[in-house]
Parts: structure tokens; sequence; C-alpha cells
């Protein structure tokens, strides 16, 4: 997958770039709204990754100018800008997806992944983590032959957690994305730590091989975890 990211910030260009290398993307990075519209004449990306304001001409700008010329590329507008006027402006401008800074790489890393998936890339049906596998359409899951009862928020989260494989997911992304309450005005922290104990009880038992894992102050991660 070919990715263009257009930020102006050095050090955050550098760190979300080695990040979506480390995933698996070719990268081009582009400083200023100039150098992204060169790029983007030049070469045809997966998706792109693009800062509001830059130098020259700005996000907007530049995504207008996509548009128009009727690319479908998917694109992540990222900005500090946080008000709801400013989102749906993004929004209308074009933006498939709108990120507000200071953000997790995480968070990042699953919008650009949900849009590939919307683009056209179909996610497989069952999927597969050392001897775990869950079948997204039977709503199964099983660890080597034995089955793992779960509940439906259980699965939910379990399948959240395989869909992001290796990545650390925060308690805010699990708030978001599995119990729909982005928006709640107390955390439920809480809440989702007392399911992840449950389904770590479910899922680890008394397997050697442990896969899901604290990460502590930031949130959760499925990973194989050898003895």
């Amino acid at each position: 997958m070919k990715l263009l990211l257009v930020e102006d910030d050095p050090k955050t260009a550098q760190a979300v770039a080695n990040g979506l290398k480390a995933a698996g993307f070719a990268v081009d990075v582009a400083r200023t709204g100039d150098e992204g519209h060169g790029a983007i004449e030049r070469e045809t990306y997966d998706i792109i990754v693009l800062d509001w304001m830059l130098p020259g001409r700005d996000g907007l700008e530049l995504l207008r100018t996509l548009r128009g010329r009727d690319r479908k590329t998917p694109v992540v507008l990222l900005t500090a800008r946080d008000a709801l006027e400013d989102r749906v402006q993004g929004l209308d401008s074009g933006a498939d997806d709108y990120l507000v800074k200071p953000f997790a790489f995480a968070e990042l890393l699953a919008r650009i992944k949900a849009l590939l998936r919307r683009a056209g890339e179909a996610e497989p049906l069952r999927r597969r983590v050392a001897d775990l596998v869950i079948d997204l359409e039977t709503r199964e899951a099983r660890r080597g032959k034995e089955p793992i009862t779960l509940t439906p928020r259980e699965f939910e989260l379990l399948a959240f957690l395989v869909r992001h494989n290796g990545l650390t997911v925060s308690r805010a992304m699990l708030a978001k994305e599995v119990w729909r309450e982005p928006q709640r005005a107390t955390p439920i922290d809480n809440v989702i730590d007392v399911h992840v104990a449950h389904l770590r009880r479910k899922v680890d038992g008394t397997h050697e091989t442990k896969l899901i894992h604290t990460v502590r102050g930031v949130g959760f991660m499925l990973r194989e975890d050898r003895p």
C-alpha cells in the first residue's frame, strides 16, 4: 500500500512516517501544500494523510483540488481544530475522516485501515492469531480445537483486538468503536477493564501462550507471547 503523508511539523512527520513504514506502508512525505500537490500530480496513492494547516496552499485547498479532479483516494484530515463547524468544513471539502491533534498513532492506523477496507479491500471473514481463530460471519471463536463461549460484547471486543493484532488499542478507542459511547460524560474505563479481564480468562485461561496483554497506562494489545 502506497501512502502520502502531507505534514509540515518535522517531528510529527517523522514519527508518523516511521510508524506507517513499520506497519507495512510505502510512505512519501511532503512538508508543504505545494509539495503535496506535486506528489499527487506525479503518483497514485492508496490513501493520503493530510494536515489542514500547511505552508503555502493549505490542506483544504489541496483536498478540493484532488476531489475536483474526481480523485476518490481516501483522505484522513489532521488538524488541531476541534470545533464542530471545522469538522463539518473538513468533511464537506472531501475528507473521508477527521482526526484532531494530538492523537494516538494506533488510532490513526486504525482509521487508515478502516478507510482502506471501505475503499474495497475485502476483510477476511475468518482471522487467526497463533491458535486463536475467530469467524466474523458465524461469530464463533476457538483456541486450537476448544470453542470459546463469548457474550456479544466480548466477541466484539475480541474481534477489535484481533483486527489490530500487534497494536496497542486505547480505552478511548474501545469506548468509541466497541461500546459506541465516545461522548459519554463519565469514562467507562472500569467497565472496559472488567470485560477485558473476563475475555482474558476465556481466551488465555491455562494456555501457556498468552494473547491478551495490558499496556500499562495506555490500553491493551493482542499478540502472541510465547512461553
